[in-house]
């Protein structure tokens, strides 16, 4: 898989995980010059992160780009809803995440469907 596919994938998930690390990638990435090495420290990033729980710092950040697809789209209802759910954020009682990937299948953003963060939300509501 190449790196563009594989950073699109994990995007969201990196940043609810470590603005740093994302930061980080994006440098990597910076005028599309991509390395055997670059990938590999691609993939040790990803590697290191699946063991970091995400913040309410980097949920909220996470989150606010996420709702930045919905946020001409939605009706004043999702709104309010994701304003209340956004001030209560709490890691370890996400409420926010899984609405957020409602939107995502409801307004049908082909994008986010394809993101491991919204995939994985998905299945922890399954």
């Amino acid at each position: 898989m190449n790196w563009q596919k594989v950073w699109a994938f994990n995007k969201y998930w990196v940043m609810s995980k470590s603005q740093k690390q994302y930061d980080y990638i994006r440098c990597l990435a910076k005028n599309n010059q991509w390395t055997p090495h670059k990938s590999q420290e691609l993939r040790n990033i990803i590697d290191l992160l699946e063991s970091v729980s995400p913040t309410r710092k980097t949920l909220t950040t996470t989150y606010q780009h996420i709702w930045g697809y919905f946020k001409k789209k939605c009706n004043n209802e999702e709104l309010h809803r994701y304003l209340r759910l956004l001030d209560g954020l709490q890691p370890d009682d996400d409420n926010l995440g899984p609405f957020l990937a409602q939107l995502t299948k409801k307004y049908q953003i082909d994008y986010l469907e394809k993101s491991r963060i919204i995939i994985e939300l998905n299945k922890r509501e399954n």
